[in-house]
């Protein structure tokens, strides 16, 4: 019952995701988080294990192991609670799966818990969760054309995320922005990226953390002529990020993003027309250094159909 929640919403969206969830990463992943159950249900190799059951039965659980699959059932149920996407919950159910293994396959024999453990170390280390590759109307900044384009028409207003390509809940995130752009990107409202991962430079500047105790990434700013209006999540004074959830819904509100979006999309029709006040009070600025170093050019905006 722990899982029928993340379940149901997997069955949901499955039409949607299942050319993702069938690319090897989550394939061997899979495996791998069912791994104690197959050696311990699989006729011909259960019979050799042992096991601290009454009558012996040495191919089904005993009291422990159902313990420590309940208490994941719970932790995973908790975690649940937070995701935002079915990524989200597929990922929590493997992670916490594989963890469960290592204690379980430690408990019924050290030799098996270490060869276990030293797969899971090695697909660490070798497999990377896919990246979102769908349809978007965004486009990348380089630490050379953020400034440029933030500047460029004062009447256009950005929002930019600030990621990296190592962070889980970035990679979470990526298919939520990638549909908000998709239903308000237009001439006054654009969506933009920057990997401050790869970009130290710009991570100082806009003072987004990359550090995974800050708890900053992802990071949506809002601009307009170059000014930046509000942030989410907000960070306190200890530079730790205040709790704030990734939804799409909540972007939407904080942001305001269909009042922002009937407002914007005039633009192209009123090219001479004077941008008005923003609706967002102005956040106080800190005195940056003078930028060096020509402009390069400007990337091209991703669109697929």
């Amino acid at each position: 019952m722990a899982l029928l929640t993340p379940l149901l919403a997997f069955l949901y969206h499955l039409p949607q995701v299942y050319k993702w969830l069938l690319k090897p990463y989550y394939v061997a992943s899979f495996f791998m988080a069912v791994a104690f159950v197959a050696v311990r249900k699989t006729p011909g190799v259960c019979d050799h294990l042992e096991t601290q059951r009454e009558d012996g039965n040495s191919c089904d659980f005993d009291w422990r192991e159902v313990e420590i699959l309940m208490f994941l059932s719970a932790i995973v149920m908790m975690k649940n609670r937070r995701a935002i996407t079915v990524e989200q919950h597929v990922g929590n159910i493997i992670l916490f799966s594989k963890v469960a293994n290592v204690i379980l396959f430690f408990r019924l024999d050290v030799r098996l818990g270490l060869l276990y453990l030293t797969l899971c170390i090695v697909f660490l280390m070798t497999c990377k969760p896919p990246l979102y590759m769908g349809p978007e109307y965004i486009k990348y900044f380089s630490d050379k054309t953020i400034d440029d384009e933030l500047n460029r028409d004062g009447r256009v207003t950005w929002i930019v995320e600030f990621f990296a390509n190592w962070s889980p809940e970035c990679q979470s995130f990526a298919s939520v922005y990638a549909d908000l752009s998709l239903k308000y990107n237009c001439a006054g409202l654009k969506f933009g990226k920057v990997d401050i991962g790869r970009y130290g430079e710009v991570s100082k500047k806009y003072r987004v953390s990359a550090s995974p105790l800050s708890k900053q990434l992802p990071s949506l700013v809002l601009f307009q002529g170059g000014k930046e209006l509000m942030r989410r999540p907000q960070v306190d004074k200890k530079g730790r990020a205040v709790s704030w959830s990734f939804t799409e819904e909540n972007i939407i509100r904080e942001f305001n993003l269909n009042e922002l979006y009937q407002k914007s999309k005039k633009l192209s029709k009123n090219k001479g027309e004077k941008p008005g006040q923003s609706q967002f009070p102005p956040v106080p600025e800190e005195e940056e250094p003078e930028q060096q170093g020509a402009q390069g050019e400007e990337p091209e905006s991703k669109k697929d159909k």
